[in-house]
C-alpha cells in the first residue's frame, strides 16, 4: 500500500524535465560552447564527483523514492547515488546508513518486542536490526522517517524503504555501494561479498566502499576494475579498523598499504582541513597530496548544509566546498553530500570563479544590514570595511544622536543592542514605552565621550534559542564610526551608493531636544551628497514626515520601511506611499506566504508596489541555515536566487553581501535558455515541495496576515525641537529584550541585532516534478 502511495503526490515536472540540471547532459559531455573549461586539480583532472548520501537525505527521508530522484534531477551530469548497505535476515539488500533502524524508520512501531543487543564492532548496541527482519516484513510495514531535528518530519512514515534493486531501477548516473558492517554480518552468517558479488553485474555499479580492508580484499578479485573502484573508508581516527586492528589515524599514514588493496579512499572532511575546538579551521593536512602521489582517488564526507559550520564559511555552505574542490594545490576528487544541489551549484558555479564578471543587469541591489553585521559586529568600521570588500552596493548607517549631538551608526536608539553599554551604565538604564517595550540604556542619555569607551558586540539572531552564534574571535573587535566618518569613507571607496537610515525623529525632537533631521541633511550636504549623483542616496525611514523633510533634494530617493507584516497592498495605500517614498523595505513574509517552514506562495506585495513604480527591498536575508524555509534547501544561495528571479525585489538587505555578491557575479543566474549555462541555479517554485506533503502531516492554516491600510502609512508631522531643559525625564520601569517589529499605533521594540562602527581608516522545484516522471518511468 506504501508504495502505491509513493507515486500519487508526485506529479508535476514531466515538460521541465529535460531543463533541469541533469537531464541536459551525460557526463561525458563537452562544456557548453563559449564557457571556458576548468582545470581541476584532482586526480584525473576531472571535476569533482558528486555523491548523494542516501540521495537528497537533507530534505527527504534517506534512500526514500523522493530523495533519490531529486537527487538525480538536481545534481550535476555524472553525480553518484550512495547506497549504505544493509542485509535483511534473507539477504536482500537494503539502503540505510544506521545500523539500527529504530533511528530511521517507524519499525518500533511494528515490532514493539523485537529489539535486541548485538555487539557491532566491539560496542554493544540495542535496537532493531535488518538482519532480524525478512524484506517482506520491512518493505511491506515499515516505512522511513527523518532522523535529524532540523529536517522536514513532513515526510515521516509515507516512504518505503529501498532495495539495492529499487534505487538501481531509478537509474543514477553512477552507483557507490557502502559496505559498512561485513565483519557484524559475518559472524550472524550472512554475506555481504556474496551480495555484491551478484550486484557488481549492474554497469553502474561504479564504487564500491568500505572500511574493511578484509572485505576490500575479498571482492578485489571479484571485481572488474576497469568498471568499478574499490574505495576504502576511513572512520573517526581513534576507532579501530576490524581486520588490523588498527587505529584509522594509524592507517592514514600507510597510504602505500591501501594502494594495495584500494584506487581511492573516503575520509572525515576534518581529515583535510581540522578544526580546533572553538571550532575555526586550522592549516590544512597534506593527506590530498600524498594520496594523490601514491595514484589514490581522494573523496571526502560529512557535507550537510544544517549544521553548524566552521566560523571560517560564515554559514555558506558553497564557502565550504570551495575549500575542498578550489584550492590552488589540491582539490578532492569528490564529495559525499546530504544536499547535492548545493555541491553541484558550487563546482558548476563558483569554483574557479575568482575573475567573476560584472552583475547581470535586472539583479537586485546588494544592501547592507550594518555592514558586514554577520562578519563583524554591526556598523562597526571593521564592518563597513568588510562589506565593500564583500562587493555590497549599498552600505547603510541607522544614524543614532548621543546627548551632545554627535550623530553615529548603530542599528538601534538602545545601546544596550550592539554594544556592552549594560555592563557600563547600569544605572542608566530605564524603560522608555515610546520607543520600546524593554528597558534600555539610549543614545542620546551618553556623550560621544561616553559611547566611545563602549565595546561593539556581534548580535546573534539564532544564539539564544539555537546557539547559532556568529563569528565569536571577532565578537568585540572594531569601532563605533561617526555618521562624517561614515560618509567620508562612503565617498573615498566609491561605493555605489549610501543608505542612511533615521527613527524616532519625532521622540527625539520633542523629549531629547535633539534634530536627528536637520543632523544628517547637514552632515550629508557637508559631504556634498546633496550635489551630485554618481553615488546613490537612499534615505530610509518609518516616519512618513522624516521623508518629506527630504523631498526637495531631487537626487536622494526616498525609502519608506514598512515594519507590519503585511500580505498585499492596496492600491489606496500604495497611492500613499508615493507620495512619500520612491522605494519600500518589507520583511520577508511579507512578500511569501509560509506554512511549517515551507513556502506555501507568493503575496502581491511586490507586483503593486512595482506597478506603481515603487522599487522594492527585502529585509532581510542571513546565512543561518535556521532562518531558510524548506524549499531553500538550508542554502542562503537559494533564497538569494528566489528573491532575485521568482520574486523579482529591486534589493536584498543582507547581513552577509559576500554570499549575495558571490551569487550575483556567478554564471549560473541567467535563466535564458540561450545562455547554455552548465548548471541552472533555479529559484523556488512556491507551493511545489508543499505539495507533496500530504494533509495529514501539516499543522492547522494560520490567519493569513492583515493588508497595509492606507490610514497606516502617513504620520503626523513632526513636532518642534524643544530646548533641551525643557525636556522631562520619561517614565522608568523595569524589563527584558529588545525585538524587532512594531506599527505606526505602536512604537516597535528594538531589533535583536544591532551594533558600532568607524573612525580611523579610511528554482528548485522544478525538479520535484521530474521526481515522478522518473518514477512512473522506472516502473
Amino acid at each position: 500500500m506504501i508504495r502505491c502511495l509513493l507515486f500519487i503526490s508526485l506529479f508535476i515536472h514531466a515538460t521541465l524535465a529535460a531543463k533541469a540540471p541533469n537531464a541536459a547532459a551525460n557526463a561525458g559531455q563537452k562544456a557548453p560552447a563559449g564557457s571556458p573549461t576548468k582545470k581541476w586539480l584532482t586526480l584525473n583532472g576531472q571535476q569533482p564527483l558528486v555523491i548523494a548520501r542516501g540521495g537528497f537525505s537533507g530534505l527527504f527521508p534517506e534512500s526514500s523514492t523522493y530523495a533519490i530522484d531529486m537527487a538525480k534531477s538536481q545534481s550535476l551530469p555524472g553525480y553518484a547515488f550512495f547506497c549504505n548497505l544493509q542485509l535483511t535476515k534473507d539477504s536482500v539488500g537494503i539502503c540505510l546508513s544506521n545500523i539500527l533502524l529504530d533511528n530511521t524508520t517507524t519499525i518500533s512501531m511494528f515490532y514493539p518486542k523485537d529489539q535486541k543487543t548485538y555487539n557491532v564492532n566491539g560496542k554493544d548496541i540495542r535496537g532493531w536490526f535488518a538482519l532480524d527482519f525478512t524484506a517482506d516484513q520491512l518493505l511491506n510495514n515499515v516505512s522511513l522517517t527523518q532522523n535529524i531535528f532540523s529536517r522536514p518530519s513532513h515526510f515521516d512514515g509515507t516512504l518505503p524503504i529501498a532495495t539495492v534493486e529499487d534505487a538501481l531501477g531509478i537509474k543514477p548516473d553512477k552507483f557507490w555501494l557502502n559496505v559498512p558492517y561485513d565483519t557484524f554480518y559475518s559472524q550472524h552468517k550472512i554475506s555481504m561479498a556474496s551480495f555484491v558479488e551478484k550486484v557488481i553485474r549492474f554497469p553502474s555499479m561504479n564504487y564500491i566502499s568500505s572500511p574493511e580492508i578484509g572485505f576490500l580484499k575479498t571482492v578485489s578479485a571479484k571485481v572488474n576494475k576497469g568498471r568499478t573502484k574499490l574505495i576504502f573508508q576511513f572512520l573517526d581516527p581513534e576507532e579501530t579498523e576490524p581486520t588490523t586492528k588498527q587505529k584509522y589515524s594509524a592507517l592514514v599514514k600507510d597510504l602505500g598499504m591501501i594502494k594495495s588493496v584500494a584506487a581511492g579512499i573516503l575520509v572525515p572532511k576534518e581529515y583535510i582541513w581540522p578544526v580546533n575546538k572553538n571550532n575555526y579551521l586550522e592549516a590544512a593536512t597534506t593527506l590530498v597530496t600524498e594520496a594523490h602521489k601514491q595514484g589514490l582517488e581522494v573523496h571526502a564526507s560529512g557535507f550537510a548544509n544544517d549544521i553548524v559550520l566552521p566560523y571560517n564559511y560564515s554559514f555558506d555552505p558553497t564557502a565550504e566546498y570551495l575549500q575542498f574542490v578550489d584550492q590552488p594545490n589540491f582539490s578532492v576528487d569528490g564529495v559525499l553530500t546530504d544536499f547535492p544541489p548545493t555541491a553541484s551549484e558550487t563546482i558548476a558555479c563558483f569554483a574557479q570563479n575568482n575573475n567573476a564578471t560584472k552583475p547581470k543587469k535586472g539583479l537586485p541591489l546588494i544592501i547592507t544590514r550594518n555592514g558586514a553585521s554577520g562578519t563583524y559586529p554591526g556598523s562597526t568600521d571593521l564592518a563597513y570595511k568588510q562589506a565593500v570588500d564583500d562587493g555590497a552596493d549599498i552600505i547603510d548607517c541607522s544614524v543614532q544622536l548621543s546627548s551632545d549631538g554627535v550623530a553615529f551608526c548603530l542599528d538601534t536608539i538602545d545601546l544596550n543592542s550592539g554594544t556592552n553599554a549594560l555592563s557600563q551604565f547600569m544605572t542608566k538604564s530605564e524603560t522608555i514605552p515610546e520607543l520600546q517595550a524593554e528597558a534600555g540604556v539610549f543614545s542620546f542619555q551618553l556623550s560621544w565621550d561616553e559611547i566611545q569607551s563602549l565595546k561593539p558586540q556581534i548580535q546573534s539572531p539564532y544564539g539564544t534559542k539555537e546557539k547559532v552564534y556568529r563569528n565569536p574571535a571577532n565578537k568585540d573587535v572594531g569601532k563605533l564610526v561617526t555618521l562624517s566618518d561614515f560618509l567620508e569613507f562612503s565617498k573615498t571607496k566609491a561605493v555605489t551608493g549610501i543608505l542612511i537610515n533615521i527613527e524616532n525623529a519625532a521622540y527625539l525632537a520633542s523629549k531629547a531636544g535633539l534634530d536627528i533631521v536637520k543632523t544628517v541633511t547637514s552632515a550629508l550636504s557637508n559631504a556634498t551628497f546633496d550635489k551630485q549623483s554618481t553615488q546613490q542616496v537612499l534615505i530610509k525611514s518609518d516616519d512618513t514626515s522624516v521623508l518629506s523633510k527630504f523631498k526637495d533634494v531631487k537626487t536622494y530617493r526616498r525609502v519608506l520601511n514598512i515594519k507590519e507584516k503585511i500580505s498585499d497592498a492596496p492600491k489606496a495605500s500604495v497611492d500613499e506611499i508615493k507620495k512619500f517614498a520612491d522605494a519600500v523595505t518589507v520583511s520577508k513574509d511579507s512578500i511569501v506566504k509560509i506554512s511549517d517552514y515551507f513556502i506555501s506562495g507568493k503575496t502581491n506585495v511586490v507586483k503593486e508596489m512595482k506597478a506603481a513604480n515603487i522599487s522594492v527591498y527585502v529585509h532581510w536575508l542571513k546565512n543561518e541555515f535556521v532562518s531558510l524555509m524548506f524549499d531553500y534547501f538550508s542554502d542562503p544561495i537559494i533564497e538569494i536566487a528566489s528573491y532575485a528571479l521568482e520574486f523579482q525585489v529591486d534589493g536584498i538587505v543582507t547581513d552577509f553581501p559576500a554570499t549575495a555578491n558571490k551569487y550575483m557575479r556567478c554564471p549560473c543566474n541567467d535563466m535564458d535558455p540561450k545562455a547554455n549555462i552548465p548548471y541552472p541555479i533555479l529559484p523556488v517554485e512556491p507551493g511545489s515541495l508543499l505539495g507533496l506533503v500530504v494533509p495529514e502531516a501539516l499543522s492547522p492554516a494560520q490567519a493569513p496576515s492583515p493588508a497595509l491600510q492606507a490610514s497606516n502609512v502617513v504620520d503626523p508631522p513632526l513636532p518642534e525641537v524643544v530646548k533641551k531643559n525643557d525636556t522631562s525625564p520619561p517614565p522608568s520601569s523595569s524589563s527584558s529584550d529588545s525585538t524587532d517589529s512594531g506599527s505606526k499605533s505602536t512604537p516597535a521594540p528594538a531589533s535583536s541585532e544591532k551594533s558600532s562602527a568607524f573612525a580611523n581608516a579610511a528554482n528548485l522545484c522544478l525538479s520535484l516534478v521530474a521526481i515522478v516522471v522518473l518514477t512512473l518511468l522506472a516502473n
